[in-house]
């Protein structure tokens, strides 16, 4: 849902936050023993199999650190890697990529894992018409990463955080007094302020859908932790009058059987917050 310029900005602000904190006053251990005009070349070496992504986003690692850094890539972004491969090599200064080396790892290490782990769930829906959507369980600081990494599994990023779409989920609505007045004051809200948001609405069972429907005024009903009889109740009372999305403890192993109840979309945190990093080095050569 972000636009591409406030992505890029976004982009930007996690490059200049991670030199800060890894960088500092200066990299000490490179400027104590490497020369300053010493020119060097290394390697991003696969050490494990999977969706590699971060490639492009290495780029504008190197770029920042080092507008003269060339970076020749092998295997871009969204290509299936495997033990022993070898993604790119960068070649300038090499105090410059000493100081590029661990933010390059990390944010591939990272965003290869999530796109590895979203391109496992988008094949197991590939037969279906069921979407499978990222949430904002993200690691703090790195949002845009770990939604760009959903992409690039073939996965679609749900809202990027609160200012971008609207949801009313279970505290928003015993908070505003249930159901009917939540998406009331909802649409007051947009209309007064002169925004043009989408409204999704979480439902726990039948009944509050029901309600949901009984109100209208909605684009999406979430419908969380429902069993697999309750939601193709739910999709068939919905009826394609407004988009549908499952949710609520949705595994690898379950997926499948509740994109069959009808649902287009199926949302879960586990694809950026359960995931364990995919190995990689950056080598001299």
């Amino acid at each position: 849902m972000m636009n591409k310029q406030k992505f890029k900005e976004e982009l930007e602000l996690i490059i200049d936050n991670a030199i800060r904190e890894d960088i500092g006053e200066g990299d000490h251990s490179s400027l104590a023993c490497i020369p300053e005009n010493a020119l060097g070349k290394a390697q991003l070496l696969v050490k494990d199999d999977g969706i590699l992504a971060g490639v492009e986003f290495a780029g504008m690692v190197f770029h920042r650190i080092d507008p003269q850094l060339k970076l020749d890539i092998f295997i871009p972004d969204g290509n299936y890697v495997r033990y022993g491969d070898i993604a790119f090599t960068v070649e300038g200064k090499s105090r410059s990529i000493l100081m590029a080396e661990r933010i390059v790892l990390n944010a591939i290490q990272r965003m290869s894992a999530i796109a590895t782990k979203t391109n496992r769930y988008v094949k197991i829906l590939q037969d279906t018409n069921t979407k499978i959507l990222d949430t904002r369980k993200t690691t703090p600081g790195i949002r845009a990463l770990e939604k760009w990494a959903v992409k690039i599994g073939g996965g679609t990023n749900h809202r990027f955080g609160l200012y971008d779409m609207i949801m009313l989920k279970d505290n928003h609505i015993d908070f505003a007094g249930g159901i009917r007045q939540a998406i009331i004051k909802t649409r007051d809200y947009l209309k007064k302020n002169n925004l043009d948001l989408k409204i999704e609405i979480e439902t726990r069972n039948l009944d509050e859908v029901q309600e949901v429907l009984e109100t209208g005024g909605v684009d999406r009903i979430m419908l969380d932790n429902f069993n697999y009889e309750d939601l193709r109740k739910a999709v068939e009372m919905i009826g394609g009058k407004y988009e549908t999305e499952a949710s609520g403890g949705i595994t690898e192993k379950t997926l499948l059987k509740y994109a069959e109840c009808g649902v287009d979309y199926i949302s879960s945190g586990a694809l950026t917050h359960s995931v364990a990093n995919m190995d990689f080095s950056l080598k001299a050569v």
